[in-house]
Formats: structure tokens, C-alpha cells, sequence
């Protein structure tokens, strides 16, 4: 990062407990360290999570995880295991938990704006056993990531009410979202494949490569 872009850096916790001060009692003890009857409930409503990870280096990665709601399957109150259902083949999650297992999860449920965190560490798991409880449309997942739960909590509501996501008086108009096709051909433009050519890959794997 070139610092010399930015003037007024903060560079500790102390200056950064000045300007905000320090978390509630409430905040300070909402935290568990397992999966309860209230999580359990939360994560079979869910139908998606974003899942950060890093390497050795940390070097970061955050990806989104959807399904049917309850697609993420309890084994007990110490672990949960993740669906790894057919993707674009980065790896860039599953290679980071090969490295760092640290793993921090988010659930989210629509029109809920409260999302629950959990943060553990992760392994990749193939136990057909297990992926026997994650089939979908006809089809096992061939591998899961498992996560045995160090923390978990409820988040507060304040960004989502900021940004009004679950209300769609604000949505953008459809004709005013970025084009994806339009993006990817431009950042692959090497590969000289046209906005057509992308919109064409994209459809037979959204319709075809779902599971």
C-alpha cells in the first residue's frame, strides 16, 4: 500500500478507543462458543453465508455459500459442516483452509437484518456419511468444508438498516445494474472473448453446473 496517499493514518487501538470509546457490557458478553437452539434455528433458515479465509501471509479471501435454507448441516454443537457444491474451480477458500484453517462465517436471512457470526477453524471433509445429509437436486457434494465453532453471536442490524438491502423501494432499477458479462469480458480481455461469448458461458453454467 502507498501511504503516502493518505495523511492521517491510525496506527492504534488507543487512538481508535478516543474517537469511539468501548463496546457495552451486552456486546462484551453476547459471544458463546457453541452452536445453541437459537443458532441451530438461525442457521436452518439461512439459505447463505459468506466465509472469509486467509493464508499463511494473510493474504484474504471472502466467498459467498448459498443453497436452500438449512443447505448447511449441524452435526452438534461444536460443528457444522458446509457444502462445497460446483463452483468455478479458484479454490481460493479450500486452498486457504489448507494453509490457515481460521476460518470467520456470517449468515444471513433474508429480510432478517440481524446476521449471525461465527468464527473456528475449518477442515475439507469427504465423510459420505455426512455428505449424504447435504444432497441437492439428486447430487452429493463431493467434498464439505467443516468448521468446529470457537465463537458465535448476533450481529446488530446497523448496516443493513444503513443500507436499506431488504427494502426495494431503494433496489437500482434493473436496467441500471452492472452487466457481469460486460465486466469479465473486459478484465479476461486478453483471452479476446466478447460481452456475447461470456453472457453464453455464464448461462450454461448457471443452468447446467448449478450441482
Amino acid at each position: 500500500m502507498n501511504h503516502n496517499i493518505f495523511k492521517e493514518v491510525i496506527n492504534s487501538e488507543e487512538e481508535l478507543r478516543s474517537m469511539y470509546g468501548y463496546p457495552s457490557e451486552l456486546v462484551n458478553n453476547k459471544s458463546i462458543t457453541f452452536i445453541d437452539h437459537h443458532c441451530r434455528d438461525y442457521i436452518s433458515k439461512s439459505p447463505l453465508l459468506f466465509i472469509a479465509t486467509s493464508d499463511p501471509a494473510g493474504n484474504c479471501d471472502v466467498s459467498p455459500r448459498g443453497d436452500a435454507a438449512g443447505f448447511v448441516y449441524v452435526l452438534d454443537d461444536k460443528h457444522l459442516v458446509i457444502p462445497e457444491r460446483p463452483g468455478n474451480r479458484r479454490f481460493d477458500s479450500l486452498r486457504n483452509i489448507l494453509l490457515n484453517s481460521k476460518v470467520g462465517l456470517i449468515f444471513i436471512i433474508p429480510g432478517l437484518e440481524e446476521t449471525l457470526r461465527i468464527n473456528g477453524h475449518a477442515r475439507i471433509i469427504k465423510d459420505q456419511e455426512i455428505m449424504v445429509h447435504m444432497e441437492a437436486q439428486g447430487k452429493l457434494p463431493k467434498l464439505g468444508i467443516a468448521v468446529e465453532v470457537e465463537e458465535c453471536y448476533m450481529h446488530c442490524a446497523k448496516a443493513f438498516k444503513r443500507s436499506h438491502l431488504w427494502d426495494d423501494t431503494y433496489w437500482p432499477l434493473k436496467t441500471e445494474l452492472p452487466k457481469p458479462s460486460v465486466i469479465i469480458a473486459e478484465h479476461a480481455k486478453k483471452l479476446g472473448l466478447s460481452q456475447e461469448d461470456v453472457s453464453k458461458s455464464l448461462k450454461d453454467s448457471y443452468e447446467n453446473r448449478l450441482y
